[in-house]
C-alpha cells in the first residue's frame, strides 16, 4: 500500500529540489537587455527571495535569453515562473535547446494571458530527457497585443 500525508514533503521530493543545476558555476548568459535594478542573476539563483524578484527587460518587445554550457549537460527538468502584477498581457516563450552535434530543437511554444486581478502567474515546469544539452535558449514575446509590455522571468531551473 503507498501512503501519502498532504501538506508534508516526502524525502524523493525534497532531493528532486536539491537536484538543480547550479547554472552559475556551469554556464554563460547572453541577453538581449537588461534592467540593472532586476539583473538575470536573480532569476537563475536558487535563492528563492531572489527568484521573488526576477529578471526584467531594460526595453519593450521580444527578448531573447541563452544560456551556454561549459560542457553538455543531461536535463530532466526544466522550471519556469514568469509574476506579472501590473499589466494585463498576452505572452509568449518559445523555449529550445542544441546538443552536441545536432540542429537546435524546440522543447515548448507556450501562450499566456496575464491579468492582475486574476492569473498573475505562470508556472511551466517540463520533464525532458536531453543527454547533452549545449544551450537552452528563452525567447519571451511580453505582449503579444498592442501594449509595449517589458518581459520579465522570476525564475529558471534546470535539474
Amino acid at each position: 500500500m503507498r501512503k501519502e500525508i498532504i501538506g508534508q514533503r516526502s524525502g524523493a521530493a525534497k532531493s528532486q529540489d536539491d537536484d538543480w543545476l547550479d547554472l552559475d558555476l556551469i554556464a554563460s548568459v547572453q541577453l538581449t537587455s537588461e534592467d540593472p535594478e532586476y539583473p538575470i542573476e536573480n532569476a537563475l539563483s536558487k535563492n528563492p527571495e531572489r527568484n521573488e524578484m526576477g529578471w526584467r527587460a531594460a526595453a519593450p518587445g521580444p527578448q531573447t535569453i541563452t544560456l551556454t554550457f561549459d560542457t553538455p549537460q543531461r536535463v530532466r527538468r526544466i522550471h519556469l515562473l514568469f509574476i506579472e502584477h501590473r499589466t494585463e498581457r498576452t505572452q509568449e516563450f518559445v523555449l529550445s535547446y542544441s546538443s552536441s552535434g545536432e540542429a537546435e530543437r524546440e522543447i515548448v511554444r507556450q501562450q499566456w494571458n496575464f491579468s492582475p486581478t486574476g492569473a498573475s502567474q505562470e508556472i511551466e515546469d517540463y520533464v525532458v530527457e536531453i543527454g547533452s544539452m549545449t544551450k537552452l535558449q528563452l525567447v519571451i514575446d511580453p505582449d503579444r497585443g498592442p501594449g509595449r509590455a517589458l518581459a520579465t522571468l522570476n525564475t529558471l531551473r534546470l535539474a
